[in-house]
């Protein structure tokens, strides 16, 4: 475990999802400060924060846009200033659920068919199967969702989610278990399914207390536990993940997993599902914070360490 740092906790922002970042940024600083480490907790609403002096890392407590869409990710990058999460790049694809679907589609990794609207005039898509989904082609998980039972359902679901992005994807609605998949340091931690005690997994049902259970590690046969892992693993993989995010998967009732998408900025509240798959796996809410430090830092020192044998290097030419 790393000695004490100085570590700049960035939660809130400017985002559709800024209550639940700030709920995220207060547990981390909370654990963080338990563990002895000097925290300050920045709220970057606008475009003109900085990090406090001798600041040793920034904890991505971030969620949605600015947060998850590689925009702060390329701001820290030019201070040169170690972070938590994965990378501008990644974070960028990750976030615009098409590209992920090509990323995924690319590597042979299972998805929903789909479509992209950008157009509230747009008609029913009559090549896709009910039930659909449409949801925001750049937003959280699950701002803007909106599910089409039937094609009365389609002018209202449609302008809905284009209230938050400019373009909407449309997919096959997936009928089966709703599961998420935590990725840790390159290690796939156990599988949590998610069972809303009443209609789908929403911004309501995921946001508010009880109306959802949680099981981890979920109960599937051990095959199928194997391939749900897999499929989400392969889906980090694609977009080039690092460090960690968390992988929604639909299971079919044949055991087959279709990936939805991959959430490189996931909730970090202490009852959030990543925190649950940490627990799971034997590791509390404090080491998982202290877990994303180091795999931040070790990024440092590896940077370090390139520049060291670099410089010995052209002394021995």
């Amino acid at each position: 475990m790393s000695g004490k740092l100085n570590i700049a906790v960035m939660a809130g922002g400017p985002s559709a999802e800024r209550a639940v970042s700030l709920r995220s940024g207060a547990a981390v600083a909370a654990a963080l400060r338990s563990l002895g480490h000097a925290v300050n907790e920045l709220d970057p609403q606008t475009a003109d924060w900085d990090l406090p002096a001798k600041t040793d890392v920034v904890f991505l407590a971030l969620h949605g846009t600015y947060g998850e869409d590689g925009t702060v990710q390329n701001q820290l990058d030019r201070r040169g200033v170690p972070y938590t999460g994965c990378d501008a790049e990644a974070s960028r694809l990750a976030f615009d659920k098409v590209l992920t679907k090509q990323c995924c589609l690319a590597a042979g990794v299972p998805t929903a068919k789909y479509l992209v609207v950008n157009s509230a005039s747009a008609g029913f898509p009559d090549n896709l199967p009910l039930p659909l989904v449409v949801k925001p082609v750049r937003q959280g998980s699950s701002v803007g969702l909106q599910f089409v039972e039937r094609p009365a359902d389609w002018p209202a679901a449609l302008a809905e989610s284009l209230k938050f992005d400019s373009a909407v994807l449309v997919e096959e609605k997936i009928i089966g278990r709703e599961t998420t998949v935590g990725i840790l340091g390159g290690n796939v931690l156990p599988v949590v399914e998610v069972r809303p005690k009443a209609g789908s997994y929403d911004y309501q049902n995921k946001y508010t207390a009880g109306a959802t259970e949680y099981f981890c590690p979920a109960d599937f046969a051990a095959a199928t536990t194997g391939r749900i892992q897999a499929a989400a693993l392969g889906a980090f993989r694609a977009i080039g993940g690092r460090d960690y995010a968390r992988v929604d998967v639909m299971v079919r009732p044949d055991g087959s997993p279709v990936v939805l998408e991959v959430n490189t900025l996931p909730g970090m509240t202490e009852t959030s599902l990543l925190p649950k798959a940490a627990a799971a796996a034997g590791m509390n809410y404090a080491r998982l914070c202290q877990r994303m430090v180091d795999l931040a830092l070790a990024r440092k020192t590896a940077r370090g360490d390139a520049r060291i044998r670099a410089a010995r290097s052209a002394l021995r030419v």
